[in-house]
């Protein structure tokens, strides 16, 4: 699985981003569309030819994948919530995992997404292609659709699925044993209720089943030949590892570079079960544990301010490979940024820290308009406004947009470690090293004050702030007393020339050897790039935490042969230690990438 570190990840809620066709809007139930958008249950209009259209804007913005909501053909009826009828505009009552939904179709043919090779999914995939953007599918496995309010057929509808507009099973006449049944969650600390009772009455899948599993599985590898570069999963706590584990591996044996992360919600590092299936899934992890710390820092004001988040760092290391995390600020299933109370200089703040930091930063439609509405708190679905502007000249758009660029070009940033150099409850400054590159980030939210800064790993020089302009001085790795308005961010970055590239690339990792004070490890190997078992001219990893080596390398001689090779510790002075095992073997494509991750032996 390839990681998206080089990317920025620019989330849209479809149907509330931008109308392109305003002849799908009403759908097979017109009464499930309000083109007033002033009933927050039904659609709005949005739709795929929308997100085409303003691919343009969101190219600028540096958001290099787009992720969107389910785009599955969703149940026509109302569901009784809150005494109100709601549609299924947000994507997640899917009845048919192999058509695309009729309000985000640009014709009636569209609909039969698998028959033809012209739809409004091939033509955006085709458009995003031509940006160099990569499409993020939202898929949910876990469940289909709640009881609806009216049919008129007569019939009962919850959980109806179809195959390609066949009915094959529904909760009430469930032939094939798709479904369980044992009512809704009642003990959240309950493994077993959690992974087989309903969501929110949500009719939940049956994973014993093969012939659900193939289902589904067939459904998801048809999108992935539509053009889609990785999945986000909805709802992963609710089904069992094993099936995950499943999942995952049948996926990337169908397509090798797929990246896949899912939702744990409210998971992350504080997180047993959370850290436990981030390491044994196969997939990466939204990082809810980040999104917290900054939300009580940055938007609550917590004492304790950047503490918090700098202590969500000190657990990378619990991860195998905390790359795979997606960060972000908000989402469609909380509050925004602004309406949990931060300023538009903080929400400035929060996003450069995402933009900086490790994993993959996930941007939620609209934040760099300073979206929001805060009626009953900013909650669902108040947190899913339609998209009102595109104003190419906003702070947030403007910073985004520099550091979207400074995070494409620079491998510290990417792959690198994290290094506290300030920490207070106001103050916070980190750096992020890789191979000599460095960034330095540096963050304000009290009274304007002046810091000293050591032990900066930047060379010597004069650095200008990359979001204000100002030049600052390093000189034998202290920064003195660089002066901080309230609620601002300094950003300078260097990068050390890199070797040159090649047509293959490696990126290998090491896990589970906690090193000491002067060892390093190596990859060593009977290729030429690893030094043909020669001790010093193997291939020399980075430290990136306590249970995490990495470096990647260009293999222009032995692209497309078999490689055996096997990671080694060095301390100065004090010999060599070996994996204790034979040695590992590959075959490598002829050209590519190629990321090969293995835990000490």
């Amino acid at each position: 699985m390839r990681p998206f570190n080089d990317s920025v990840i620019y989330f849209a809620v479809v149907d509330r981003f931008h109308n392109g066709h305003a002849g799908n809007d009403a759908g097979c139930n017109p009464d499930s569309c309000d083109p007033t958008h002033t009933d927050w249950f039904k659609y709005w209009g949005g739709d795929l030819s929308g997100v085409a259209q303003k691919l343009d804007y969101l190219k600028e913005l540096g958001c290099s994948a787009l992720w969107l909501t389910p785009i599955f053909d969703q149940i026509d009826g109302l569901v009784d919530v809150e005494g109100r009828g709601m549609a299924g505009y947000h994507g997640y009552w899917a009845k048919d995992f192999k058509r695309l939904d009729e309000h985000l179709a640009g014709s009636h043919e569209d609909v039969r997404v698998f028959a033809s090779e012209n739809t409004v999914v091939d033509r955006l995939v085709r458009s995003m292609r031509d940006l160099d953007m990569k499409l993020v599918l939202d898929i949910v496995c876990n469940h289909s659709s709640p009881s609806q309010r009216v049919d008129t057929g007569g019939r009962p509808t919850k959980g109806e699925i179809y195959d390609d507009g066949k009915l094959l099973t529904s909760y009430d006449d469930d032939k094939l044993g798709w479904y369980h049944r044992n009512g809704g969650v009642h003990d959240w600390n309950n493994k077993g209720q959690v992974e087989t009772a309903e969501l929110a009455g949500l009719a939940d899948f049956n994973e014993s089943k093969i012939g659900y599993r193939n289902y589904i599985k067939d459904a998801m590898r048809l999108w992935l030949d539509k053009g889609v570069d990785a999945f986000r999963v909805d709802t992963v706590k609710h089904m069992p590892q094993w099936f995950w584990q499943e999942f995952v591996s049948d996926m990337v044996f169908h397509k090798p570079d797929l990246f896949i992360f899912g939702e744990w919600f409210q998971g992350g590092c504080y997180d047993g079960l959370s850290v436990n299936f981030a390491n044994k899934s196969g997939m990466g992890m939204l990082d809810f544990a980040l999104q917290r710390g900054l939300e009580e820092c940055l938007a609550k004001n917590n004492g304790q301010g950047f503490e918090l988040v700098e202590n969500v760092f000190k657990q990378d290391h619990l991860f195998d490979d905390c790359r795979h995390l997606v960060t972000f600020i908000d989402n469609h299933d909380m509050p925004r940024f602004m309406s949990a109370g931060a300023s538009e200089r903080r929400v400035d703040m929060a996003l450069a820290l995402i933009l900086t930091c490790r994993g993959t930063p996930c941007i939620y439609y609209g934040t760099e308009q300073y979206l929001h509405n805060d009626t009953n708190g900013g909650a669902d679905p108040y947190n899913r406004p339609m998209m009102e502007k595109w104003d190419t000249a906003t702070p947030a758009f403007r910073l985004v947009k520099r550091l979207a660029a400074l995070r494409r070009e620079n491998p510290a940033i990417q792959r690198g470690s994290h290094r506290q150099k300030y920490l207070s409850p106001d103050a916070y400054a980190y750096t992020r090293v890789y191979r000599g590159s460095c960034c330095l980030t540096v963050f304000n939210r009290g009274p304007e004050t002046r810091l000293t800064l050591e032990k900066i790993e930047l060379p010597d020089g004069i650095y200008k702030d990359l979001l204000s302009d100002r030049a600052v001085t390093v000189r034998d790795g202290r920064i003195e007393n660089l002066a901080m308005g309230r609620d601002s961010v300094f950003v300078a970055a260097y990068r050390a020339p890199v070797r040159e590239k090649g047509a293959m690339e490696i990126t290998f990792v090491l896990n589970g050897f906690r090193t000491e004070y002067g060892q390093h490890v190596k990859v060593i190997g009977n290729c030429p790039e690893l030094g043909g078992w020669d001790l010093e001219k193997g291939f020399r990893l980075e430290y990136i935490n306590e249970n995490m080596w990495l470096g990647n390398i260009a293999m222009p001689e032995s692209a497309g042969k078999p490689i055996v090779y096997k990671f080694v510790v060095e301390k100065d002075g004090d010999g060599v230690l070996y994996e204790n095992r034979p040695a590992h073997s590959r075959l490598l494509p002829g050209e590519g990438f190629m990321e090969l991750q293995h835990r000490w032996a």
